[in-house]
């Protein structure tokens, strides 16, 4: 993948299994519009109201693409009326970054 969108949510930490189940709809909803879901991560140790989202493209143009579907998508639109509904996204914010070849997805050594 040539570009990824990072998303980084601030979140109601008392509605973090709704969150959890906005992030899980996006598995389903994510490849069928076109985009590689990299994964969602939610909160664990430390700072409790931040979670983040990431989504790959081939370029650009692929995240247009893929936006444009996402605007017709039946399940899409729901899962963005859900989040506005009960409100557990305070913000988001949106970058996009390309990985530096050589340094991802190095395994360990054992």
């Amino acid at each position: 993948m040539t570009l990824t969108c990072f998303i980084r949510y601030r979140i109601d930490p008392f509605q973090r299994e709704a969150f959890k189940e906005y992030a899980e709809n996006w598995g389903r909803i994510i490849p069928r519009c076109g985009g590689h879901l990299v994964g969602y991560f939610l909160p664990h140790e430390g700072t409790n109201d931040v979670a983040w989202g990431l989504i790959a493209f081939e370029s650009l143009a692929a995240y247009e693409t893929y936006r444009a579907r996402l605007k017709t998508d039946a399940e899409g639109r729901e899962n963005f009326a859900f989040a506005q509904t009960r409100r557990f996204i305070v913000s988001e914010e949106r970058s996009f970054v390309e990985v530096v070849n050589g340094t991802f997805g190095i395994p360990a050594y054992p």
